[in-house]
């Protein structure tokens, strides 16, 4: 992976763990992930038009993508309803390079050297143990299906957006109605299930929701972007590493405690990402 491609990717990861903490510190995880989804749709929109209609077996990717990242929101709100930032984020987005790696060996034609398999492998390793917490520390542990089911999610659209992007006129072009396929699956999803409600957000909600759906659209952009560039696994990866940030913005933030396990667990991501350089 070129350096540049890399700086990217890290960039991207911060914008995630950002935009995941502006959801988590909502009154209502489940409104503020639907309120990101309406303003995410919306600058899919925008920037759709400024680009040809996909064509072909494009469309069959949107279509594969857009499920995948409403199950991803569904499974994500519901399940920061039942745990912490700092316990979630690290179950959702661990398991899902693993899922990535032993799929990408039967599914994609990408080179990945053996230091990069070795890098995927500390980070995933690393952020998994970053969840340990919850089966030792006495937390919620309904918290887990839906992290895993999120992290399957995650997994599958990493996969499709991958393959997808690289069969489109450009990245840029993908994401934008990625999201708006997203946009249709997620609001009919939620409206059916939790009702006209979910607009009845106050201003904050909506300034807040809002904020997010611009970090994660500019977060996945670039992450796109990136899967067109270097292998679909390692960058699958190395955006796991917005773990680190969310740790810290849980800390600072949050007043989440940092023990000894958590700061091991990030030293192994950061070796992960040493690694995939070497």
């Amino acid at each position: 992976m070129a350096f540049p491609v890399l700086l990217a990717v890290l960039g991207a990861a911060f914008l995630h763990a950002f935009w995941n903490a502006l959801i988590k510190r909502g009154s209502d995880g489940y409104r503020g992930m639907f309120i990101l989804t309406l303003v995410q749709g919306g600058i899919g929109v925008a920037v759709a038009t400024f680009h040809a209609w996909p064509a072909g077996v494009v469309w069959l990717w949107l279509l594969g993508s857009g499920v995948a990242h409403a199950a991803y929101k569904v499974f994500l709100a519901i399940a920061y309803d039942h745990g912490d930032l700092s316990r979630v984020y690290p179950i959702a987005r661990g398991a899902a390079p693993m899922m990535v790696l032993l799929i990408g060996l039967f599914v994609l034609a990408d080179r990945i050297t053996p230091s990069e398999y070795a890098g995927i492998l500390l980070v995933g390793l690393g952020i998994l143990l970053m969840a340990r917490g919850v089966f030792t520390g006495g937390e919620s542990r309904q918290l887990l299906p839906f992290a895993l089911g999120s992290a399957v999610a995650t997994a599958s659209y990493s996969l499709i957006d991958g393959m997808g992007a690289r069969a489109a006129v450009s990245a840029g072009q993908y994401v934008a109605w990625l999201f708006i396929f997203d946009l249709v699956f997620f609001s009919t999803i939620s409206l059916a299930w939790k009702g006209r409600t979910l607009l009845a957000g106050n201003r904050r909600e909506w300034a807040s929701g809002s904020l997010a759906a611009a970090a994660s659209y500019g977060a996945y952009a670039i992450a796109v972007w990136a899967m067109t560039q270097a292998p679909i696994a390692l960058v699958a990866a190395l955006r796991e590493t917005s773990i680190l940030f969310a740790v810290l913005i849980g800390w600072i933030a949050f007043g989440e405690r940092m023990s000894v396990g958590k700061a091991f667990a990030a030293a192994l991501i950061v070796a992960g990402v040493i690694v995939t350089r070497v």
